[in-house]
Protein backbone atom coordinates (compact mmCIF):
# COMPACT_ATOMS: atom_id res chain seq x y z
CA UNK A 1 0.00 0.00 0.00
CA UNK A 2 1.78 3.23 -1.11
CA UNK A 3 1.92 6.08 2.01
CA UNK A 4 -0.30 8.78 1.40
CA UNK A 5 1.95 12.37 1.28
CA UNK A 6 0.73 14.16 4.50
CA UNK A 7 -0.61 17.38 4.26
CA UNK A 8 0.09 19.98 6.75
CA UNK A 9 -3.10 21.90 8.54
CA UNK A 10 -4.60 24.60 7.69
CA UNK A 11 -7.00 27.13 9.98
CA UNK A 12 -9.65 25.46 6.81
CA UNK A 13 -8.82 21.90 8.20
CA UNK A 14 -8.50 22.40 12.06
CA UNK A 15 -11.91 24.10 11.27
CA UNK A 16 -13.06 20.93 9.96
CA UNK A 17 -11.86 18.81 12.26
CA UNK A 18 -13.12 20.83 15.41
CA UNK A 19 -16.90 20.54 13.83
CA UNK A 20 -16.29 16.97 12.93
CA UNK A 21 -16.71 17.59 9.36
CA UNK A 22 -16.08 14.54 7.08
CA UNK A 23 -13.95 15.49 4.39
CA UNK A 24 -11.34 13.75 1.63
CA UNK A 25 -8.05 15.87 0.90
CA UNK A 26 -7.28 16.38 -3.04
CA UNK A 27 -3.71 17.80 -3.33
CA UNK A 28 -2.22 18.54 -7.12
CA UNK A 29 0.28 20.80 -8.61
CA UNK A 30 -0.76 24.27 -8.57
CA UNK A 31 -0.37 26.36 -11.01
CA UNK A 32 -0.98 30.43 -11.50
CA UNK A 33 -3.91 31.92 -12.94
CA UNK A 34 -5.21 28.06 -13.57
CA UNK A 35 -7.83 28.36 -11.34
CA UNK A 36 -10.62 25.82 -10.77
CA UNK A 37 -10.84 24.12 -14.06
CA UNK A 38 -7.36 23.00 -14.05
CA UNK A 39 -7.53 22.42 -10.75
CA UNK A 40 -10.87 19.84 -11.80
CA UNK A 41 -9.39 18.72 -14.63
CA UNK A 42 -5.85 17.48 -13.16
CA UNK A 43 -7.85 15.91 -10.19
CA UNK A 44 -10.52 14.29 -12.81
CA UNK A 45 -13.18 15.53 -11.01
CA UNK A 46 -16.29 17.81 -12.91
CA UNK A 47 -15.51 21.50 -13.03
CA UNK A 48 -19.29 21.91 -12.32
CA UNK A 49 -18.40 20.71 -8.41
CA UNK A 50 -14.78 22.38 -7.83
CA UNK A 51 -16.22 24.88 -5.96
CA UNK A 52 -13.82 27.98 -5.77
CA UNK A 53 -14.01 30.67 -2.65
CA UNK A 54 -14.02 34.64 -4.67
CA UNK A 55 -13.50 37.64 -2.07
CA UNK A 56 -15.43 40.49 -3.38
CA UNK A 57 -16.59 43.37 -1.57
CA UNK A 58 -19.40 46.23 -1.46
CA UNK A 59 -20.03 49.96 -1.98
CA UNK A 60 -18.51 50.30 1.06
CA UNK A 61 -15.83 48.06 0.50
CA UNK A 62 -17.32 45.36 3.16
CA UNK A 63 -15.62 42.25 2.39
CA UNK A 64 -17.73 39.10 1.66
CA UNK A 65 -17.46 35.78 0.32
CA UNK A 66 -19.03 34.17 -2.94
CA UNK A 67 -18.90 30.48 -3.55
CA UNK A 68 -19.41 29.55 -6.81
CA UNK A 69 -19.15 26.48 -9.65
CA UNK A 70 -15.32 26.29 -11.22
CA UNK A 71 -17.17 26.86 -14.74
CA UNK A 72 -19.09 29.50 -14.05
CA UNK A 73 -18.57 33.48 -13.23
CA UNK A 74 -20.30 35.77 -10.93
CA UNK A 75 -22.74 38.21 -12.23
CA UNK A 76 -22.20 40.97 -9.96
CA UNK A 77 -25.69 42.77 -10.75
CA UNK A 78 -27.12 40.16 -10.26
CA UNK A 79 -25.71 39.43 -6.59
CA UNK A 80 -25.62 43.07 -5.28
CA UNK A 81 -29.74 43.24 -6.18
CA UNK A 82 -29.96 40.31 -4.30
CA UNK A 83 -27.84 40.87 -1.43
CA UNK A 84 -29.50 44.89 -1.06
CA UNK A 85 -26.07 45.81 -1.86
CA UNK A 86 -25.52 49.24 -4.99
CA UNK A 87 -22.42 47.41 -6.03
CA UNK A 88 -20.17 44.51 -5.54
CA UNK A 89 -16.76 43.67 -7.25
CA UNK A 90 -13.72 41.50 -6.62
CA UNK A 91 -11.48 42.54 -4.50
CA UNK A 92 -7.64 43.20 -5.12
CA UNK A 93 -5.42 40.19 -4.33
CA UNK A 94 -3.69 42.01 -1.60
CA UNK A 95 -6.54 42.92 0.15
CA UNK A 96 -8.58 39.46 -0.28
CA UNK A 97 -5.89 37.77 1.38
CA UNK A 98 -6.06 40.55 4.14
CA UNK A 99 -9.33 39.99 4.62
CA UNK A 100 -9.20 36.08 4.25
CA UNK A 101 -6.01 35.37 5.52
CA UNK A 102 -5.33 32.95 2.70
CA UNK A 103 -3.58 33.75 -0.50
CA UNK A 104 -5.42 33.96 -3.59
CA UNK A 105 -5.79 30.53 -5.23
CA UNK A 106 -5.55 29.10 -1.82
CA UNK A 107 -8.81 30.87 -0.80
CA UNK A 108 -10.94 28.66 1.26
CA UNK A 109 -14.19 30.02 3.07
CA UNK A 110 -13.36 27.74 6.37
CA UNK A 111 -11.34 29.40 9.11
CA UNK A 112 -11.11 32.90 7.19
CA UNK A 113 -9.06 35.81 9.22
CA UNK A 114 -12.25 38.24 9.24
CA UNK A 115 -15.75 36.86 9.81
CA UNK A 116 -17.57 37.43 6.24
CA UNK A 117 -21.06 37.28 4.77
CA UNK A 118 -20.85 34.21 2.40
CA UNK A 119 -23.07 33.60 -0.61
CA UNK A 120 -23.53 30.38 -2.07
CA UNK A 121 -24.73 29.86 -5.61
CA UNK A 122 -27.57 27.58 -4.93
CA UNK A 123 -27.37 24.71 -7.52
CA UNK A 124 -24.27 23.97 -5.40
CA UNK A 125 -26.69 22.89 -2.47
CA UNK A 126 -28.12 20.40 -4.95
CA UNK A 127 -24.86 18.10 -5.36
CA UNK A 128 -24.23 15.59 -3.36
CA UNK A 129 -20.43 16.51 -2.87
CA UNK A 130 -18.41 19.70 -3.85
CA UNK A 131 -14.27 20.24 -3.65
CA UNK A 132 -13.54 23.49 -1.93
CA UNK A 133 -10.37 25.12 -1.32
CA UNK A 134 -8.80 23.56 2.07
CA UNK A 135 -6.49 26.66 2.75
CA UNK A 136 -3.80 26.50 1.05
CA UNK A 137 -3.25 26.62 -3.20
CA UNK A 138 -2.63 23.01 -4.73
CA UNK A 139 -5.56 21.80 -2.02
CA UNK A 140 -8.82 20.94 -2.31
CA UNK A 141 -11.30 18.82 0.45
CA UNK A 142 -13.95 17.04 -0.68
CA UNK A 143 -17.43 17.97 1.66
CA UNK A 144 -21.21 17.82 0.84
CA UNK A 145 -22.09 21.65 0.41
CA UNK A 146 -24.10 21.34 3.32
CA UNK A 147 -22.06 21.95 5.29
CA UNK A 148 -21.37 25.58 3.92
CA UNK A 149 -24.70 26.32 5.20
CA UNK A 150 -24.36 24.43 8.69
CA UNK A 151 -21.20 25.71 9.27
CA UNK A 152 -20.74 29.52 7.33
CA UNK A 153 -24.35 30.34 7.21
CA UNK A 154 -23.87 30.64 3.76
CA UNK A 155 -26.94 32.37 2.09
CA UNK A 156 -28.27 30.81 -1.33
CA UNK A 157 -28.82 33.43 -4.23
CA UNK A 158 -28.68 33.19 -8.04
CA UNK A 159 -25.68 34.81 -9.46
CA UNK A 160 -24.26 32.07 -11.99
CA UNK A 161 -22.97 32.95 -15.24
CA UNK A 162 -21.91 30.47 -17.91
CA UNK A 163 -18.24 30.67 -18.37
Amino acid sequence: MAKQEHISETPATQLLKAQRVAFTEHAYAYVEHGGAQHSAEVLGLDPFTVVKTLVMQDQDAKPLLVLMHGNRKVSTKNLARQIGAKSVEPCKPEVANRHSGYLVGGTSPFGTRKAMPVYIEESILALSKIAINGGRRGYLVGIDPQVCVTLLGAKPVHCALAE
